[in-house]
């Protein structure tokens, strides 16, 4: 089990119910009968954790209960008691689990046990009277059963149910096994898409079933591609389209560790939801994942956690406006036979001379980013005469054609027909912009350059066949990088950059004006020829965060400025206004 600390525990439950109860704490104390009423609907309080663990959330959120109840009583009963357990309302039965796991199922029923000893035995100190409930006649209920294949009903009726609360376990759609894909099926149905989701996403779903028309608050941990890239648009389009679910808060992406001794540390959110809206609504901020928050009230939270309307960004077949098409790279598909390393190139060339005129430098993220060579046979234009005096590529296609028939996808084994040639074939016929399709968080902009039109593109990059300054000036700058930091989806926590999502839905720039077009022109080419002064040096070295040269930063900040100015005299303090006016714009776009 992972324990999960309280500092991050209470992340969750303070605005989920504890804030609040605190606020109508203050609200009462000063008057005993609407206290006595307060004190009386804390014991009617009923916790869920559809994913247990050992119970940390449960313990927690118990422990805090009590202690509110405590500064209760001190104000209840300033005079002696003459049985404390007449006054002591709270009890562990007001918590729920389930835990797929026996052990640690029953782990949380006995920590619930001790947590309730410790807390009596804090009143028993505050009132100088021995208290201990023995013989134990009440515990919590925590039922040891998959959460995601029987009726939460069956662990606790829904209108006696008043908070849900959890860490359910993330696992990405690759990590997934059988049986979790089972859950994903049952819980999602025919829900469009719902493959590439997330495990932690059933829960979601689950609980907004749960909880129609009630008045139950919801809060998970989850990992934060829930809210980036094509999950949101599955997941939360289902969730606000037909279940009316409206989130109440939300902690931004930050650093999520455990105590446990293998630490493990992800990145985070915190979402707090219900089936109905709420006029207080709070995102917590964070400067980095590894800062502490700061809160914020707005007036709406969307499924990207920042202020603004319930909008998704969905996948589309063509650009918002009227930009260039971008298009995904070639793809071999040839089990590796087509391409060459600088060592194998120079060796074939030696054997085989006229080889020469068929290898292409090829580029992929890595390759781009890093400068890494890297080639490939490209026999669009083979002449059959020549691959006769050239065995070793023969042998190279022959081994194309035999690993494309012993694939299991008809598709593949369709491919076999032409082993000369790339699966999918899309080389731009002029230079071109190119886009890796995984670049680091790390960085402040994504690297994106022009590529001459011999070299060849694969499928780990994006290009637009275009050579105009303005797109690159636009793609290049903080605008479309903050854009891209929120919609697109993830490797890891590298950025995973998708045409249909990011590129496609990015609302560039209406009715610009000559002269700020050729502003945004001019500080791209002097971004690129900054660049290019440092001949030696990789794109990975220039947009180092630590080492990035500052006249090159300096020339970003420049085009940014220039970009920004393309989209009115708005001026943006920080990313947080840049993403809320996109997604506005975006939104006034879909009319």
């Amino acid at each position: 089990a992972h324990y999960t600390s309280e500092a991050n525990i209470l992340k969750l439950i303070r605005p989920l119910f504890l804030d609040e109860l605190y606020e109508r704490f203050e609200k009462v104390k000063k008057n005993k009968k609407q206290l006595a009423e307060f004190h009386k609907e804390l014991s009617t309080l009923h916790f869920l954790d559809p994913a247990c663990g050992s119970g940390n959330f449960l313990i927690i959120a118990y422990r805090e209960l009590r202690i509110l109840e405590l500064e209760i009583l001190k104000i209840l009963h300033t005079e002696s008691v003459l049985d404390i357990s007449s006054i002591i309302w709270c009890d562990v039965d007001q918590f729920h689990g389930i835990e797929v796991e026996e052990f640690p199922a029953q782990i949380a029923q006995v920590a619930m046990w001790l947590i309730d000893h410790q807390m009596n035995m804090m009143i028993s100190e505050y009132f100088g009277q021995y208290f201990v409930r023995l013989p134990l006649k009440k515990s919590a209920d925590i039922i040891h059963a998959n959460s995601l294949q029987i009726p939460w009903e069956d662990v606790i009726s829904s209108d006696k149910l008043t908070y849900i609360l959890g860490n359910p376990p993330f696992i990405g759609k690759q990590l997934q096994n059988k049986e979790q894909k089972e859950d994903m099926s049952k819980i999602f149905g025919k829900v469009q898409g719902a493959g590439v989701l997330d495990y932690v996403t059933a829960w979601y779903l689950k609980a907004s079933k749960y909880i129609q028309g009630t008045n139950i608050k919801v809060a998970f941990v989850s990992t934060n591609s829930i809210s980036q890239g094509e999950q949101v648009g599955i997941l939360w389009k289902e969730l606000f389209s037909n279940y009316g679910i409206k989130i109440h808060f939300a902690h931004q992406t930050f650093n999520w560790s455990n105590e446990a001794k293998s630490n493990a540390a992800v990145h985070v959110v915190i979402v707090g939801f219900a089936s109905f809206d709420t006029t207080n609504k709070r995102i917590f901020e964070y400067e980095d994942i590894k800062s502490d928050a700061h809160e914020k009230i707005v007036k709406n939270i969307n499924p990207y956690l920042v202020e603004g309307d319930d909008i998704v960004v969905t996948k589309r077949n063509k650009p918002l406006l009227n930009n260039p098409s971008m298009l995904l790279g070639n793809m071999p598909n040839d089990g590796g036979f087509l391409m060459l390393t600088n060592e194998e190139k120079i060796e074939l060339i030696q054997n085989e001379p006229l080889s020469d005129k068929y290898i292409k430098q090829l580029l992929g993220s890595v390759e781009f980013i890093n400068n890494k060579l890297r080639w490939c046979l490209w026999l669009e234009n083979l002449n059959p005469i020549d691959l006769k005096s050239m065995p070793l590529v023969k042998q190279r296609i022959e081994n194309v054609k035999n690993t494309r028939l012993e694939s299991s996808r008809e598709a593949t084994k369709k491919l076999a027909e032409y082993p000369t040639l790339f699966g999918e074939i899309r080389q731009p016929k002029t230079n071109y912009i190119i886009i890796p399709q995984v670049s680091s968080e790390n960085r402040e902009y994504i690297p994106i350059g022009y590529v001459n039109k011999d070299i060849i593109v694969n499928n780990r990059c994006s290009f637009i066949e275009s050579e105009e300054l303005f797109i690159f000036g636009i793609m290049t700058s903080k605008m479309h990088m903050i854009w891209t930091s929120y919609t697109c989806g993830r490797m890891k926590s590298d950025f995973n950059y998708s045409i249909g999502i990011v590129y496609n839905n990015y609302p560039f720039p209406k009715n610009v004006t000559e002269k700020h077009k050729s502003v945004v022109e001019e500080k791209a080419q002097n971004v690129l020829d900054i660049r290019a002064s440092f001949n030696d040096c990789s794109l990975a070295d220039l947009y180092d965060p630590l080492s990035m040269p500052p006249n090159l930063k300096k020339a970003h900040q420049e085009l940014d400025k220039a970009v920004d100015n393309c989209y009115g005299t708005k001026s943006f303090k920080n990313d947080k206004e840049r993403i809320e006016f996109l997604f506005g714009l975006y939104e006034e776009y879909l009319g």
